[in-house]
């Protein structure tokens, strides 16, 4: 199956959008601002008319290429294009600083290539196995696995839990705007005849990571590169031959935080590094110059993309902001995520390990043989990249239905989140509530007609019951007394 999607894919016309694509999201990686988020949403209301396959062919390598594309920013501006680079500024930028610019990014393609193709391994072996499992789940499960998604990822993705919640909770909310699925009952609709049809998906998306990011990028301070001249970036063979246990522990933690409901790349670059640096004999080098430490921040973060890629089609429940765009997207198309999809188009499964292939591919071309034709996009003024961006949030938001409202609605949203992020308020939960949202609610409600109205079912089936409990100890781990209670009992049990 993987050797006759890859044969799918082989066309010219298919090698081009894949070459295109992945040139637009590193481009979209190396501006400081910009995020994969943004891309792969832009980029969902470009290929809307596309074939299915062509269509996530060029999303997923629109993907793949912003987070590989953001370590650029990061060696050369110490300012990461992407929250998932922000670890590689610690030594790329040292690096940098040392006039090993080009070595600094020759090591960051090779870990971003070696975490890319290990996590496409893990996306081929774990996603039907996974699929498998989920078999077993019904409505009452499925509920608590899209609770334990915003739940997760309001836990890991901000400093206050808190905040993150609140912010899973109003992508929740405005998910249940417009007509109820089973009884068409208007839901906060205020009497305004526009909200009937809901909020759509991908106008919210496109305010929250677009418009939002236009204005925070406007509003700060512009950086200048630290080098003007760039060394040769070949990767060195000893590099990757002396330090591939980090190389390997990278991938494996990559894959594993990408699976996790909503934590994203970030997290997997800094747990990738924190391990490292745990397990290196050159521990004084990190932050000051470390191959090994840039090796494994850009292997981790690489390597979550497939992960976060896993629990999207084996579930239904994406890894990642990004990858919530991207199963928002398969829906658009026709594709549905979760358990169904390894028994209904078990072909789409090996479809996307091919694109994710293709696309580690590309970023190894273009991360050796265009690196400064591909800086000079750092020397275009933000004060013209912005306004190109505006734009594109804004016919991308009309295209989707022609709707003057949809734009309404990405402006909205797109203020809104602005000054939430101003006050500390992460994002991605709002997005991955607002991507659960339609699962949590026909779950929820078919849980509800299964059982009569008892919420009994919720709490006593086994995998029902465990997932619950998992909800209740994170909410419990967030309570003052409990933390207290806790850190009391931890010097007691280290004794």
């Amino acid at each position: 199956m993987l050797a006759g999607s890859l044969a799918k894919l082989a066309g010219p016309m298919q090698i081009l959008y894949a070459l295109g694509a992945t040139l637009a999201g590193i481009v979209i990686g190396l501006l400081p601002g910009l995020s994969a988020t943004l891309g792969i949403a832009l980029f969902t209301t470009l290929t809307v008319r596309m074939q299915p396959t062509e269509a996530i062919l060029v999303l997923v390598c629109v993907y793949v290429g912003a987070i590989y594309g953001g370590s650029r920013t990061s060696i050369l501006l110490n300012i990461p294009g992407t929250a998932a680079n922000a670890a590689a500024c610690l030594d790329g930028n040292a690096l940098a600083r040392q006039g090993k610019a080009g070595r600094a990014m020759g090591i960051a393609t090779t870990g971003s290539v070696a975490g890319s193709l290990f996590g496409v391994l893990c996306l081929a072996a774990f996603t039907p196995m996974l699929a498998e499992f989920a078999l077993k789940f019904g409505a009452f499960e499925f509920f608590w696995l899209g609770m334990l998604g915003v739940l997760m990822s309001g836990t890991l993705t901000g400093s206050d839990p808190v905040k993150g919640w609140l912010m899973g909770l109003l992508g929740l909310f405005v998910a249940g705007i417009g007509l109820d699925p089973v009884h068409a009952y208007e839901r906060f609709t205020f009497g305004w005849g526009e909200l009937t049809g809901g909020i759509n998906l991908i106008p919210a998306l496109v305010g929250a990571f677009g418009f939002a990011e236009v204005l925070v990028v406007m509003a700060e301070p512009r950086a200048r590169p630290v080098v003007e001249t760039i060394d040769s970036v070949l990767p060195r063979i000893r590099d990757v031959l002396r330090y591939w246990r980090t190389v390997l522990r990278s991938g494996v933690i990559g894959v594993f935080v990408g699976i996790l409901p909503g934590v994203g790349e970030d997290m997997a670059a800094w747990s990738s590094y924190a391990a490292a640096r745990r397990a290196s004999k050159e521990r004084e080098l990190f932050g000051k110059g470390s191959v090994e430490g840039l090796m494994a921040a850009e292997t981790g973060d690489n390597a979550a993309v497939p992960g976060a890629m896993i629990p999207a089609l084996a579930l239904g429940v994406p890894g990642s902001a990004p990858a919530a765009v991207l199963m928002a997207a398969m829906i658009i198309h026709g594709v549905q995520p979760g358990p169904m999809l390894m028994t209904t188009q078990p072909q789409f499964v090996f479809d996307v390990v091919a694109i994710t292939l293709i696309a580690t591919l590309a970023i190894l071309v273009f991360g050796l043989v265009m690196v400064r034709p591909i800086l000079w996009v750092l020397r275009v003024p933000r004060e013209v990249i912005m306004p190109i961006v505006f734009v594109l949030c804004v016919l991308g938001s009309y295209s989707i239905a022609s709707r003057l409202f949809d734009v309404y609605v990405m402006c909205v949203i797109g203020v809104i989140c602005f000054f939430l992020r101003r006050r500390g308020y992460p994002v991605a939960p709002f997005v991955l509530g607002l991507v659960l949202g339609d699962i949590v609610d026909k779950t929820l409600r078919r849980g509800l007609v299964l059982s009569d109205g008892s919420l009994l079912p919720f709490f006593t089936r086994p995998i029902s019951a465990l997932l619950a409990l998992v909800v209740l100890a994170m909410l419990l781990s967030q309570v003052p007394a409990v933390r207290r209670l806790i850190a009391l009992r931890a010097p007691a049990a280290a004794a």
